[in-house]
């Protein structure tokens, strides 16, 4: 890492306060409500936090109550809904999500978008901004009209995130680093950095571009990682996740001590 006046203090902290069960978010990215039941009993006690994506949302109807349910049974729940929308109907929707006992929110990464988000008043919610989607690369950048590399726009991002108020935002284990710098640096030390497009090593790619290992992600300064592919298609999904969390713990040590 590079030296920092503060680093060593800041990277102890990073690492604790987070339990290690709840640093792994598991993707329920599957079609209907009774297999991510069936994908929730079958990891049991393994994980704490699961993530509900638009697919499941929208399953009949049920997808919202669902993500109510595992809330009201302690379980952590990422409600990834990607918010984009005017200022008005986006804090009147934060407003009934943070109703529903969640833990986090995904909202585009635009400025106001994140400032009418972050006015709502909750208790336990946070406000995450997405920065770039880890299926995206340089190249959809400048399909876009984007002609800036593809880490500086991330850091815009964040920086736009952490001066707007959101909470974190979602990032590739890639710009992990740069993030968390950039958060040392803005005086936003509890700014949380969940990354998806985790690929613990021999697993494919799938429609992903920009991906970590689970050790990487958490080195270079991840708090969270999501998982799904490789622990929904894996022969067992227990020893997969179990794989994941050593990595996540050999990322932890490193990064106490400034590696």
């Amino acid at each position: 890492m590079n030296a920092h006046p503060d680093s060593a203090a800041f990277a102890k902290a990073a690492v604790q306060g987070i339990p290690l069960q709840d640093r792994v978010i598991l993707a329920l990215d599957v079609p209907t409500v009774q297999e991510a039941e069936l994908i929730v009993s079958e990891v049991g006690s393994h994980v704490s936090f699961f993530k509900i994506g638009l697919q499941l949302q929208y399953h009949e109807g049920r997808g919202i109550d669902f993500a109510r349910r595992l809330a009201d049974r302690g379980k952590k729940v990422f409600l990834d809904s990607k918010l984009f929308d005017i200022g008005n109907t986006v804090e009147r929707t934060v407003e009934n999500i943070a109703q529903m006992g969640v833990d986090f929110l995904t909202v585009h990464g635009d400025r106001k978008v994140i400032q009418s988000a972050a006015k709502v008043q909750r208790e336990k919610l946070k406000i995450l901004a997405v920065t770039v989607l880890t299926s995206l690369d340089q190249s959809d950048l400048e399909d876009m009209g984007l002609q800036i590399p593809m880490e500086d726009f991330v850091s815009l991002r964040a920086k736009i995130a952490i001066e707007s108020g959101a909470d974190g935002v979602i990032a590739s284990g890639l710009e992990a680093s740069v993030i968390r710098k950039l958060s040392r640096d803005l005086s936003a030390p509890s700014f949380t950095l969940v990354t998806p497009g985790i690929r613990p090593s021999g697993t494919p790619w799938n429609d992903q571009r920009r991906v970590a290992t689970p050790e990487e992600a958490i080195t270079n300064g991840a708090d969270y990682l999501v998982v799904g592919r490789p622990v929904l298609n894996a022969p067992s999904k227990i020893k997969m996740l179990e794989s994941i969390f050593r990595e996540v713990e050999a990322g932890l040590s490193r990064r106490a001590v400034g590696l």
